[in-house]
């Protein structure tokens, strides 16, 4: 006969043994690498004695409610042999449990053991030494990290301080060094501009001997016929317009390369100040550095800045930046040095060269006018002998017209002969001596009027070749006096004195 009860987290159940010839207790394995539970079939029926798990306030109310408990593997309080607690697995499996045992047979196999209980105290007490111990470690550590950490902190901010005051002298001595290269810079420019507006003078003063010799080129070109004639003064005129102009370019590039130099020194400037002002910046935070202490005021965390990395220069390259800004200056003040030695160059040779082509230009006019003159006496001597000439041949001409008139009544008679002869009758109209003799005088009249009419013609022809010659020499005396008068009252009187002065101001 056997006995059931249960309490409020337990099922107990009495009977006999499974097998008293077996001494060991077998307990389900739990393990989690397969399944060791299966559900109940849906058809049986439930067990009226079955109690309703969800009363266990110790374990979940679900996943054991159908279980059914089918282990592969069992524990045992000793070790047995493998072979043997698989046979006796075997043996437990053969046994059929009524349903109604099973929420106890689970219940059972769910609770801990004493070793579990001793295992778990032992635990506890090494887990508290061992945490005491680490936490007395700690304690010592901290007080030894907490010294040390004071040392190295007053020793870091002793260095920081230290290296801020070296880092604030070397601040001061090229902040001290682009001050004076500035001054330097600055008088250099003034200098420059200087320079530059004397060159700008003179090229303005350039415009009044160019005015001049285009006007004299304008002027000659009023010569009239032969006597526009490329001649030595308009080569020297052409060339001293050459020269004008490319003095002027010469300046204008100077004045250009200047300006540019100009440009050069204020960006040489502006680097200088530029670097001065944030070395002015620097310095005064570094010096507002150097005077922090942990008792100032204004100190605050300021989170995360150690990790903000925004330097672009070191040491070195901070040094060299600023050197290379100061040889930057005064190499450009060495350049502006020889730009305005290159000015006054300028200035000298291009006034030198237009006075020396200035007297050239008088010199050639001077000789042109000369020969003008020689060249129109010698036109008025021509001029005079074709008159003359032109006299004679008049009268020439009206001798011959006389003589041709002097032939018309011969011809008369004798072709009035032959006329009156035609109207003889018949036979009597005989090719006699007579008739011979008329034909002939007609002959001899008409040759002889036609050479006086050929003498006439180019006595007539002559005539008009000397009246265009008188023409002609009347034209070119004319044309040479015209010429003469633009040579020196239109040249030579707006050339008597040079316009600007042969050498401008020096430098």
């Amino acid at each position: 006969m056997e006995y059931l009860g249960h309490t409020q987290t337990a099922t107990y159940m009495t009977g006999p043994r499974l097998n008293s010839s077996n001494t060991q207790t077998f307990l389900p394995s739990i393990s989690t690498m397969q399944s060791s539970y299966k559900a109940f079939d849906n058809a049986a029926a439930p067990s009226p004695l079955r109690r309703s798990l969800t009363t266990l306030p110790w374990r979940p109310s679900t996943y054991y409610q159908t279980a059914r408990v089918n282990p592969s593997t069992a524990l045992t309080r000793s070790m047995p042999d493998p072979m043997s607690a698989r046979n006796q697995l075997s043996e437990l499996d053969s046994i059929k449990v009524p349903p109604v045992f099973a929420a106890a047979r689970n219940a059972l196999y769910t609770r801990y053991t004493p070793n579990d209980w001793m295992n778990s105290n032992q635990g506890n007490y090494l887990s508290s030494d061992r945490v005491r111990s680490t936490a007395e470690r700690l304690r010592l550590d901290t007080v030894r990290l907490c010294r040390e950490t004071d040392d190295k902190t007053r020793r870091t901010q002793s260095d920081v301080g230290k290296r801020l005051g070296e880092r604030i002298g070397d601040i001061t001595f090229w902040k001290t060094e682009l001050s004076n290269e500035t001054d330097n810079m600055m008088a250099e420019i003034n200098a420059l501009q200087e320079a530059k507006r004397v060159l700008e003078k003179a090229l303005q003063e350039t415009e009044n001997p160019l005015h001049i010799s285009q006007e004299c080129l304008y002027h000659r070109e009023k010569r009239q016929g032969i006597d526009l004639v490329h001649d030595n003064p308009e080569r020297e005129l052409i060339k001293e317009v050459d020269i004008i102009k490319r003095c002027q370019e010469r300046m204008r590039n100077t004045i250009d390369r200047a300006n540019t130099q100009l440009g050069l020194n204020r960006a040489a400037q502006h680097e200088l100040e530029k670097d001065s002002g944030d070395k002015f910046v620097a310095g005064s935070l570094d010096t507002t550095c150097h005077g922090l202490r942990n008792s100032s005021r204004g100190i605050a965390y300021h989170n995360g800045v150690e990790r903000i990395d925004n330097t672009v220069s070191v040491p070195e390259s901070w040094a060299q930046f600023t050197n290379n800004n100061i040889q930057r200056s005064q190499s450009e003040r060495a350049a502006s040095k020889n730009m305005r030695n290159e000015i006054e160059s300028v200035l000298n040779s291009c006034a030198n060269e237009m006075w020396q082509e200035w007297n050239s230009v008088n010199v050639a006019l001077t000789q042109r006018m000369q020969e003008s003159t020689d060249a129109r006496n010698k036109l008025q001597t021509h001029l005079s002998k074709v008159l003359q000439e032109v006299f004679d041949m008049e009268k020439n001409i009206e001798f011959l017209k006389k003589a041709i008139q002097d032939k018309m009544a011969p011809m008369q008679v004798a072709q009035t002969r032959l006329d009156t002869r035609i109207r003889r009758p018949n036979v009597e109209l005989c090719r006699d001596p007579v008739q011979h003799r008329l034909v002939e005088e007609v002959s001899e009249i008409t040759e002889t009027v036609e050479s006086l009419q050929a003498k006439l013609r180019q006595a007539e022809n002559s005539l008009q070749h000397l009246l265009r010659t008188k023409a002609a020499l009347e034209q070119d005396l004319s044309i040479k006096n015209n010429s003469l008068f633009i040579d020196r009252e239109k040249c030579l009187g707006m050339r008597k004195t040079f316009p600007m002065s042969p050498r401008v101001v020096s430098l």
